[in-house]
């Protein structure tokens, strides 16, 4: 950062630490047991975050009709809550114990318990065994995975909102406390979505959730949440929306989405960072970041084919390799995004208020890029509150991450924020002071010249809203 002075870094909060966070990670993909949790754990609740999404696994569960064994489902729970972490649970997939489709695809992906009496009541008992058992460990049960592709037998609205009905129902029965989401909803099928909610199936619903495979926030976290919202409340005006799954490659040969592109770890971490926060101004409940590491695809993998479900994907925060059979090896290194993830983690976190900060951006000649500074018009931003008074204003430029790499500068007044100032890197988590010839302070307003304005978050924090840094 031209001119500026790193004084420190953002400390790291474990997840133990964390009271509540708007941030969570995917730890998905165990029911096909795809990677090795217990070099997981730790990493995971060494980031901060408090929400994680797993899956239960209905084949790994019950092998035998009747007879279930939660032991790899217990353990994944209890080390979780143990590094005070939070897991909410999706309810998935098929069983080819009830299903002879599901019994010949990879962890019975994508096979709904829909087709006949049997199956229905085979998922009505599991489900209720499932809420029951984790009653006190697990309060939100999510419906199913991305049904709106992953229902491999046709997809169907209507079939998916009577099957929210259904699992609502099983869900209270097995705890009439737990919360039930619906939608898992991953494109913009919106004559499915209108299906889903004219069977009713909104109304068994306390929130959405939605996956955003976007490189543009302006979209994936922009005008389809509107949208999405808008039918929520429709129907029911309570529903809560929760961002899902949103994420990128560190790479570029990869499988699953917004693969094949020029990804590196860089852009990963730009792209977290950015949806992220995007997905935040919002007002959801939380937003999740797929995923914890790197690990096959696996959705549309054949029992007995092994190079159908060996579709290396890049997702995670944590770098792995393969073995033979898919599962990822190797120590779980963090990359990039990790920092980035572990950053946002520590500074949004407990009590805090996104705030509409009196903002005016005066461009002016800049020696840094010889020419104007950026005149804020295209630029994302938003401003926080806290309840000490503190106070902070993110901002970046949301240009095309895989074709660009965007810096320039940025001049601007705020208004109705006191305290010492600084600027975080929010891709690294690196503090700075800024220099005096930066910051004009007049009239109870801070006038700043030819601020750093990068491709990724930038936030000017007052007093101290991000916590205790780590010295230089």
């Amino acid at each position: 950062m031209d001119r500026l002075q790193k004084v420190g870094a953002v400390t790291a909060v474990h997840s133990s630490q964390v009271g509540t966070s708007p941030f969570g990670l995917g730890f998905e993909k165990l029911d096909r047991a795809v990677f090795d949790p217990e070099k997981a754990y730790d990493k995971v609740a060494a980031l901060g975050v408090k929400w994680i999404r797993i899956q239960s696994g209905w084949a790994r569960t019950e092998q035998k009709k009747g007879i279930y064994d939660f032991t790899w489902l217990d353990s994944v729970v209890d080390n979780l809550l143990r590094r005070g972490l939070m897991p909410w649970l999706c309810l998935c997939y098929g069983n080819g114990i009830y299903d002879g489709d599901a019994a010949k695809a990879f962890g019975a992906v994508g096979y709904p318990p829909v087709r006949n009496e049997e199956q229905k009541q085979a998922w009505h008992r599991y489900v209720i065994e499932t809420v029951r058992r984790y009653k006190g460990r697990i309060a939100w049960f999510e419906v199913w995975n991305e049904p709106d592709w992953c229902w491999k037998h046709g997809v169907s609205g209507t079939e998916y909102g009577e099957f929210v009905k259904a699992t609502a129902k099983a869900v209270h029965e097995g705890n009439p406390d737990a919360k039930v989401i619906g939608g898992s909803f991953c494109s913009n099928k919106w004559e499915w979505l209108h299906e889903v909610f004219e069977t009713g199936a909104g109304m068994e619903m306390d929130a959405f959730t939605y996956h955003g495979y976007t490189p543009d926030e302006l979209v994936g976290a922009g005008t389809r949440i509107q949208t999405i919202r808008a039918f929520c409340h429709a129907y029911n005006p309570k529903i809560r929306l929760i961002q899902g799954e949103t994420g990128a490659q560190s790479r570029r040969s990869s499988a699953g989405a917004l693969s094949g592109a020029a990804w590196t770890q860089e852009k990963q971490a730009k792209f977290l960072a950015r949806h992220m926060l995007a997905h935040l101004f919002q007002g959801v409940e939380f937003t999740s970041y797929f995923s914890c590491l790197d690990m096959i695809e696996a959705l549309g993998g054949r029992v007995g084919d092994k190079a159908s479900y060996l579709d290396y994907a890049y997702f995670g925060v944590l770098s792995a390799d393969f073995d033979e059979d898919g599962v990822a090896t190797g120590e779980y290194e963090p990359k990039l995004s990790y920092r980035t993830l572990q950053t946002l983690a520590a500074i949004f976190r407990e009590e805090f208020s996104i705030q509409d900060l009196p903002v005016d951006f005066i461009p002016s000649y800049s020696p840094s890029v010889l020419r104007e500074d950026d005149k804020g018009a295209g630029l994302l931003f938003k401003g926080f509150r806290k309840p000490g008074g503190s106070s902070a204003f993110v901002y970046w430029k949301p240009s095309e991450l895989l074709t660009t790499s965007y810096e320039s500068t940025v001049s601007l007044k705020l208004a109705l924020v006191s305290g010492e100032c600084r600027l975080i890197d929010l891709l690294n988590g690196s503090v700075y002071k800024l220099p005096d010839d930066m910051i004009e302070k007049s009239g109870g307003c801070f006038l700043f010249h030819h601020l750093p304005l990068r491709d990724y978050p930038l936030l000017l924090t007052f007093g101290d809203f991000a916590g205790t840094s780590e010295k230089e």
